[in-house]
């Protein structure tokens, strides 16, 4: 199984999610892969964004060696199961799928948690005081991606 966790910048949540989601994939011991990227590219090759950081540091997880990086159409034949963390991202993500088995990978990451709700992520970029709330979030979604696809990995 492999995962992409997918949101603008790639400095806020979705290193968080791909950190949290490594986390719990070593605590599951699966034999999965996760990687994050964000839709566009101005932050290329910087690492997540500091407040991010040490919101992950606070709960014992370290996303310091990762390095932001741009989403490509490619990724869509790469990857088992993209998680967007909102409308935007999800729409930029679905405009590069060819066929219906791409877009059928796609999904916003809340969905997978609270089916139908296209809640999306909150975006701390600009309020660091949503870094614990995007954590809970991202748990919780990670949590129903291991519940949903080990059974059928």
């Amino acid at each position: 199984m492999k995962i992409l966790m997918v949101c603008l910048g790639n400095i806020c949540r979705s290193p968080m999610a791909e950190g949290i989601m490594r986390h719990k994939i070593e605590q599951q011991k699966l034999d999965w892969r996760v990687d994050s990227c964000g839709t566009g590219g101005w932050h290329v090759g910087e690492p997540p964004h500091p407040d991010g950081q040490r919101a992950m540091r606070r709960r014992g997880l370290d996303i310091s060696h990762q390095r932001a990086r741009q989403f490509h159409g490619h990724f869509l034949e790469e990857y088992d199961l993209i998680c967007a963390m909102d409308s935007s991202n999800y729409n930029d993500i679905m405009r590069h799928a060819k066929t219906d088995e791409e877009r059928s990978k796609v999904s916003m990451i809340m969905n997978i948690s609270r089916p139908g709700s296209n809640e999306s992520i909150p975006d701390p970029y600009y309020n660091d005081h949503l870094y614990d709330q995007v954590f809970d979030m991202l748990s919780e979604a990670c949590d129903a991606i291991i519940e949903q696809y080990a059974l059928t990995d």
